[in-house]
């Protein structure tokens, strides 16, 4: 089947299978659907061949059997996907976060924007409503205080006057958009600096709210909700761990809690916990940076109270980026609010995932718990500190050791932690490996166990358990998530596009084609106002900018540049002038000869010339 294909009958599987969960009044999401198709494929026990074409027989069995599980809400593995689903699609990084809430920020803006940018105001009145326009659009974009409070607007008005009067609209309005949309961003952080600063100083800013305080009350409030919750999962997972443990050793109690299903209790409330402890690390995060911006906020304005006082009149150029600083500074406090109130109400969503622990009968639970040690993971991890594997006893594997090994806590272990060969040999059991007995380094992955013992079993013959590991995590799809084994399953293929050499499997190397299309003009049109193609313009402008008129040219010759032109002059030459007379005489007049020094200048400023008559006396010639 094409792909293209291929990927239409998914689309209408999954369509499908929505629209049957709706009848029976349950809404799930596209990725839900997506997800449940995949997990109920790749169980071995729903009888679906990756290596056939899906019949119409098998689509109907798909849909069945996914509504089915869709539907039961009584099932703790179905909880466990919807928190994954939910988790998937709502958590990001703290940066995104942030980029995120900037770009909603932005897109709400963007209709005052372009009603100033493009105003050609022309009247008073239009004038004066452009104006109050941009003390809007101060208010909406620092977020510091209401624009339709009355005394906020006035304050902001008056900040706003002293570094912007209304009579240089005019400027303004002559700017490009780009220019002018800078020059809004400029003034509404130089805004928010001064309303910032006369709060400080009690001149102002009484409907600003503080934002480090609140953040101060915040932070620990929910840190604290999220350990009670962390406290409560982990008191539900050491339970279970220790029920299991119970009925491993004793295969006859495996029947009487068959219907409890405590083991997709289990994967429910682990992931449950790490989910919080993701959680709590970015509120730990910002708990950091708000105490960072404390610090530079409190510089800043100890910065400006110096700068200003005792001062009627401060240059500008010494106040504005201060005031700019600041804004900024507060920006951060504004991002840390909107990332902890993110935080909380994902924390508070995660929670309806666990309404199936409250159908597991108290009285069951404690009476399995008799006569059995709930063990914490602290505990299992000091249980066995002592032990400690021998790398002599297996020279083929490669084991690492804190002391022998750098960034040995930052290692990516795989099965988020837990011991790979507990959870290959004991049905899907949940033990946290303990680091200090060594990590098993295989295939440039990284393995931990809670005992010697298991590392010795695991390190014996790896692939096997990798595989036990695989087929579990197949029966149970909240297992690839919970233990990270995307990759596994990504590059999952049917065994029919498998080559049999000897005993291995070999890969196809596979080609496809692929295209990529750029687009032609990737940034904005723009139009540069100033270019100019004429050259003769070009020198006009140049003469006009050097202004000639009040320079002094000053010319300097060198033995490489002089006598490099040739000059010449055109003469009459003297005519032979001839008279007859009687008597022959001749008289000889001196040639006049004047000769003027210093017309080429010299080293002072002015040109001091100086005429010499070189005439010869009568009586000489």
């Amino acid at each position: 089947m094409p792909p293209t294909q291929a990927e239409s009958v998914i689309k209408n599987i999954i369509r499908e299978i929505g629209q049957e969960c709706a009848a029976h009044g349950e809404v799930a999401s596209e990725t839900l659907v997506a997800f449940m198709v995949k997990a109920v494929v790749l169980d071995p026990r729903n009888g679906f061949n990756m290596d056939r074409t899906l019949m119409k027989s098998d689509v109907e069995k798909l849909v069945k059997v996914c509504v089915n599980r869709l539907l039961d809400d009584k099932n703790p593995s179905l909880d466990t996907i919807k928190m994954q689903v939910y988790f998937d699609m709502n958590y990001t990084n703290r940066e995104e976060f942030i980029e995120e809430h900037h770009r909603i920020v932005e897109s709400k803006l963007a209709f005052i924007i372009k009603e100033i940018t493009d105003n050609r105001a022309c009247s008073r009145e239009e004038l004066e409503s452009l104006y109050r326009k941009i003390v809007s659009y101060v208010l909406l974009r620092s977020g510091v205080g209401s624009p339709t409070d009355l005394k906020t607007v006035r304050e902001a008005t008056a900040a706003l006057q002293s570094v912007f009067p209304q009579a240089e609209l005019g400027t303004f309005l002559s700017l490009s958009k780009k220019e002018k949309e800078h020059q809004l961003k400029e003034l509404s952080m130089i805004v928010t600096g001064i309303r910032l600063f006369n709060r400080e100083t009690g001149k102002g800013g009484e409907n600003i709210e503080y934002l480090p305080a609140i953040l101060r009350e915040a932070i620990p409030a929910t840190t604290q909700h999220i350990d009670s919750q962390l406290q409560i999962a982990q008191e539900h997972a050491y339970h279970y761990t220790a029920i299991l443990e119970k009925v491993t050793e004793n295969p006859l109690l495996a029947a009487d809690l068959q219907p409890y299903m405590l083991k997709e209790a289990l994967y429910n409330v682990r992931q449950y916990e790490i989910f919080l402890q993701i959680i709590l690390s970015e509120i730990i995060s910002c708990a950091q940076e708000v105490e960072l911006l404390t610090k530079q906020l409190g510089a800043l304005l100890e910065q400006l109270i110096m700068t200003v006082k005792s001062k009627t009149a401060v240059p500008t150029s010494q106040v504005f980026p201060i005031f700019i600083a600041l804004s900024n500074v507060w920006t951060g406090f504004q991002d840390e609010t909107v990332l902890i109130g993110i935080l909380t109400n994902l924390t508070a969503n995660l929670e309806r995932f666990l309404g199936t622990h409250e159908l597991f009968p108290e009285s069951v639970i404690q009476d399995l718990l008799d006569e059995v040690t709930v063990k914490t993971d602290m505990f299992r991890l000091k249980e066995h500190m002592g032990e400690r594997v021998h790398p002599m006893e297996f020279k083929r594997q490669q084991w690492l050791f804190p002391e022998t090994t750098a960034n040995f806590d930052k290692l990516l272990i795989q099965y988020r932690g837990f011991c790979g060969y507990t959870l290959a040999t004991t049905d899907g059991l949940l033990l946290p490996g303990n680091q200090a007995i060594g990590i098993l380094k295989y295939k440039e992955k990284y393995y931990t166990f809670n005992t010697r013992d298991a590392a010795y079993s695991f390190a014996e013959n790896p692939e096997k358990y990798i595989n036990l590991i695989t087929e579990k995590a197949k029966k149970h799809a909240e297992l690839i998530q919970l233990l990270e084994l995307h990759e596994q399953f990504e590059t999952l293929i049917p065994c029919s596009e498998l080559k049999v050499t000897g005993k291995h499997f070999i890969k196809p190397i596979t080609k496809s084609e692929t295209s990529t299309q750029t687009d032609t003009h990737i940034l904005p049109p723009t139009i540069v106002r100033s270019y100019e193609w004429n050259e003769w313009e070009l020198r006009r402008k140049a003469i006009k900018l050097a202004n000639l008129r009040r320079k002094v040219t000053h010319s300097v010759q060198t033995d490489l540049s002089h006598m490099r032109r040739e000059n010449c002059s055109q003469v009459y030459p003297p005519k032979l002038v001839g008279s007859q007379c009687k008597r022959e005489g001749s008289t000889a007049v001196p040639r006049p000869q004047v000769f003027i020094a210093g017309l080429r200048g010299g080293r002072s400023k002015t040109t001091g010339a100086v005429k010499v008559n070189l005439t010869r006396a009568v009586d000489e010639t």
